[in-house]
């Protein structure tokens, strides 16, 4: 397992992405297309992105009932993404069904992920709006255990709770981890958040970064920026 940054190409439409994928020449960056950009232009970006040379997580979030579930996934299975992912709180037996759904015929299948708590919800929120009174933390892990025994690769989780799920769960077990900004930068939307350094010490196998990058004044400076604090190149 590699580590990597992944950048959010939070995108209204085909051509603004493109166009920002076009400034990084020379370097094919792993993207995350995420609900925004898959539901305004479908399967052809994800199909045109890959063409191009880029990794892509597929950021859509699954969560239904198993059957559906299963049969979304297997709708994606052909589309060549690197990872996917689902919402954990969809039980286990969801989870299951996505991993079904999402391996081909011959076996192979992109990592599959799950989303644990949105690094905007804070305990409060959980507490008062979900009415989950357990420590987020705890949450938190207890979702990452879940997907585990599902048999996913990991989970979609703040940087600050990277290292106790590799501790419950195993180095082997992934964490991608959103909620990324420089020091000093605005948290915008996000409640739980930490600079790439941070994630690299917390031990955070990818970081996915949006608006600093996308917003920078000089995106593939911003992008460097994240490569040498998380990954020291």
């Amino acid at each position: 397992m590699g580590k990597d940054v992944i950048i959010a190409c939070d995108f209204p439409n085909k051509k603004t992405t493109l166009d920002f994928l076009d400034k990084f020449t020379g370097r094919k960056p792993f993207v995350k297309i995420g609900m925004e950009l898959f539901y305004a232009e479908g399967p052809d970006i994800v199909r045109e992105i890959k063409g191009r040379g880029h990794q892509i997580f597929l950021d859509l979030k699954l969560h239904d009932i198993p059957n559906t579930v299963e049969k979304a996934m297997a709708s994606l299975s052909g589309l060549g993404v690197d990872m996917t992912n689902v919402h954990a709180a969809g039980t286990r037996d969801m989870m299951e069904a996505a991993l079904r759904g999402l391996t081909r015929p011959d076996g192979s299948r992109p990592i599959l992920i799950a989303v644990t708590q949105l690094t905007s919800t804070s305990q409060e929120r959980m507490q008062k709006e979900l009415l989950i009174d357990a420590p987020l933390p705890q949450v938190v892990t207890s979702y990452a255990q879940n997907a585990k025994a599902a048999g996913l690769d990991g989970v979609v989780c703040s940087p600050l709770e990277a290292g106790t799920i590799h501790e419950s769960c195993g180095r082997g077990f992934m964490t991608v981890t959103p909620g990324i900004r420089f020091a000093g930068a605005a948290a915008d939307d996000q409640s739980r958040i930490t600079t790439p350094a941070k994630a690299k010490e917390m031990g955070s196998d990818y970081i996915v970064v949006g608006r600093p990058i996308t917003k920078a004044d000089d995106p593939v400076a911003a992008y460097e920026r994240c490569l040498t604090e998380f990954l020291d190149q």
